[in-house]
C-alpha cells in the first residue's frame, strides 16, 4: 500500500545536474615532514624525555590522513626515545565497548600492526578532580598511568554548541579522554553549558596531568589536510581559539539561499558527531540554529548510513524522511547508547520511512509548503563533509553561474 497521495505521483521530478562547488584549496604537500618538523620544535621536543610512556588520544572522526599523522607522531616520539601507545579516545562511540572502539580505529588504518605500537582499549577511568561547579573530571585509566598524554584532534566548529573553544584538543581531552564515564557525565550538564564546561574540564586535565603537547589538525573545504600544528600543553587554551577561527574561514558550505529538498546519500559518526553537520544544514536535533547564515532547507531526505559509522544512526532524527535501506542499516544499541550518553535522545528519533529515493523525493516535495511542486529546488550531496561534488535541479543552474564558486558539469545519471 502506497503511503503517498495520488497527487504526489503527478509531480514532475526535476532533472539533476552535476555541479562542482569551489572552495579554497591550499593543502599540505608533505604531511609527514610537517608533523616531523612540528615535533622537532624546541618548545615541543624538550618536553619529551627518553623512556617516557606517552599515551596518544586518537578519536573516531573521519579525519583526512589521520593514519599518516598518527604514524608520524609515533615515529617522532620514538626518535626522542619515548615509548608511545594509542588510546581510543571517543567517549561513548562503539556502543561504549572497548573492543568496538579499537575496531573503529582499525577501520581508519590505525591498528597495532600499522602503527607498530600497542593500542590499549579499555573503559575504566580515574577521577582526577572537578570543575569549579563540582563536575567530576574523568580520564582513561591507562592514559592516567602514562608519563604523558598527547591528544590528536581536528579543530573545527562543533555541531551542538558555539564558543571560542569547540571541537579540538580540549574536547579530545574532556570527551575522548574521559571515555564513556566522562562523556556521559559531561553531557548530563547539557550542550548549553559546553562552551564553558569543555574548557573547564580541559583546564583541570592540563593542571593535573602531564600533557606535553597536542597535535592539532585543520582541514580545508575539500576535506584535505590544510595544516598540522604541535601545540605545547600550556598553550592549548590560548592557541585553540585562534586555530578555530582559521578553520571557520576554510569551512565548506552549500552556497545557496534556499533549498526545498536536500537529499543526503549518507550520514554517520565518521562524517560528523551529529551524523549530519548542523553547520551545513542549519538544523540541530533540538531545532534550527539561530542566526544560521546558510540556506533555508525545507525538507531533508536521508538515503543511508556510512560504512564508517558502524550502523550508528545518530542524527537520523534531524531528517524528515529516511529510506527503508537506511532503516535496515540502523543498529539500535550503538545508536541509543550514543544518544543517551550525549543527553540527546532527539538525535535518535526515526523519521518517516519511505521505500526508496524516488518515493522519498515525492514525499518531501509534496510536504513543502508554499512552492510550485513541479519546480522544486533540489540539491543532492554525498554527505555534509563532502560538499565539492554535488547535484542540483535544473532550475538551480542559473544560481551556479558565479565561476569563483561553481563549475557546472553534465546532466546527472
Amino acid at each position: 500500500m502506497s503511503i503517498l497521495p495520488k497527487s504526489a505521483y503527478d509531480i514532475k521530478l526535476p532533472k539533476m545536474y552535476s555541479v562542482t562547488q569551489l572552495f579554497p584549496n591550499n593543502k599540505l604537500k608533505d604531511i609527514r615532514e610537517k608533523v616531523k618538523s612540528e615535533i622537532q620544535k624546541e618548545a615541543i621536543r624538550k618536553r619529551i624525555l627518553p623512556g617516557q610512556k606517552i599515551a596518544l588520544l586518537v578519536g573516531s572522526r573521519g579525519i583526512s590522513n589521520l593514519d599518516i599523522i598518527v604514524r608520524q607522531t609515533i615515529d617522532s616520539l620514538l626518535l626522542l626515545g619515548a615509548e608511545p601507545f594509542i588510546i581510543p579516545a571517543m567517549g561513548s562511540h562503539g556502543g561504549g565497548i572497548a573492543e568496538e572502539q579499537k575496531k573503529i580505529l582499525q577501520g581508519y588504518g590505525i591498528g597495532e600492526k600499522e602503527m607498530d605500537v600497542p593500542v590499549i582499549a579499555a573503559m575504566d577511568t580515574k577521577i582526577i578532580g572537578e570543575t569549579p561547579d563540582g563536575v567530576p573530571v574523568h580520564i582513561d585509566k591507562n592514559a592516567f598511568g602514562a608519563d604523558g598524554i598527547v591528544p590528536v584532534g581536528r579543530v573545527k566548529v562543533h555541531t551542538d554548541f558555539d564558543g571560542p573553544i569547540e571541537s579540538g584538543l580540549c574536547k579530545m581531552l574532556a570527551i575522548g579522554g574521559g571515555k564513556h564515564n566522562g562523556c556521559s557525565r559531561l553531557h548530563q550538564e547539557g550542550f548549553d553549558r559546553f562552551s564553558k564546561l569543555i574548557p573547564q574540564v580541559a583546564a583541570v586535565m592540563l593542571e593535573k596531568l602531564n600533557i606535553p603537547f597536542g597535535v592539532a589538525i585543520i582541514e580545508n573545504g575539500h576535506e584535505e589536510t590544510y595544516d598540522v600544528e604541535a601545540v605545547p600543553g600550556d598553550c592549548i587554551m590560548e592557541r585553540e581559539p585562534q586555530l578555530l577561527e582559521i578553520s571557520k574561514k576554510l569551512m565548506p558550505r552549500l552556497q545557496f539561499d534556499q533549498i526545498d529538498v536536500l537529499i543526503v546519500e549518507q550520514i554517520g559518526k565518521d562524517i560528523t558527531g551529529a551524523g549530519m553537520d548542523p553547520n551545513i544544514t542549519g538544523r540541530r536535533s533540538v531545532g534550527k540554529i539561530e542566526n544560521f547564515d546558510g540556506p533555508d532547507i525545507k525538507r531533508i531526505l536521508v538515503l543511508g548510513l556510512s560504512a564508517g559509522t558502524h550502523n550508528n544512526a545518530t542524527g537520523c532524527g534531524v531528517a524528515d524522511f529516511i529510506t527503508e535501506e537506511a532503516y535496515r542499516q540502523m543498529e539500535f544499541s550503538s545508536t541509543y547508547t550514543n544518544c543517551i550518553a550525549s543527553g540527546n535522545p532527539e538525535a535518535g528519533r526515526i523519521p518517516v520511512i519511505v521505500k526508496d529515493e524516488e518515493e522519498g523525493l515525492r514525499a518531501a516535495i509534496q510536504t513543502c509548503s508554499g512552492i510550485d511542486v513541479n519546480d522544486a529546488k533540489v540539491v543532492k550531496i554525498q554527505d555534509t563533509l563532502h560538499l565539492t561534488e554535488i547535484q542540483v535541479s535544473e532550475n538551480m543552474l542559473p544560481l551556479c553561474t558565479d565561476e569563483e564558486k561553481f563549475k557546472i558539469g553534465c546532466k546527472a545519471k
